[in-house]
């Protein structure tokens, strides 16, 4: 085999490689759930489990692309509406409600049952998270 059929071959490799790991897939509906914690007191917040229809995912490591935009969305809510800046907070999703509801009830054992926390939920009315565009890196 010549060298220029090697390097043709071996671009068409590298080609095919990068584009069958950069597919990002939008599910019909992704489920999640966003927790909030303070260094500074024993109060967290909960989020009930929604439905956000939009939300971009690696198709291959099912990773959410934007995850921290969607932790951001829930601490700006949290520093503006309800007067509790620097909290951190973490999103946690499922591609089915099952799954959801199954990592949700393991942070209620985590926090109601077995901490001395002051568990504030958050409703759907009280806050909504809105789909992140996926970036393009």
């Amino acid at each position: 085999m010549n060298f220029s059929r090697k390097l043709s071959l071996t671009l068409l490799l590298a080609v095919l490689t990068v584009a069958a790991s950069a597919k990002i897939v939008t599910p019909a509906h992704l489920y999640m759930f966003g927790f909030s914690a303070s260094f500074k007191d024993t109060s967290v917040y909960v989020t009930d489990i929604q439905d956000v229809q939009g939300a971009c995912i690696d198709s291959r490591t099912k990773f959410l692309f934007n995850r921290d935009g969607y932790s951001q969305q829930l601490r700006d809510y949290l520093a503006n509406s309800q007067q509790q800046p620097g909290r951190v907070c973490v999103v946690i999703y499922a591609t089915s409600l099952k799954k959801a509801e199954k990592k949700l009830r393991k942070f209620q054992r985590i926090y109601i049952e077995k901490g001395s926390y002051d568990v504030r939920k958050l409703t759907a009315a009280d806050f909504r998270f809105t789909p992140e565009m996926a970036d393009e890196d």
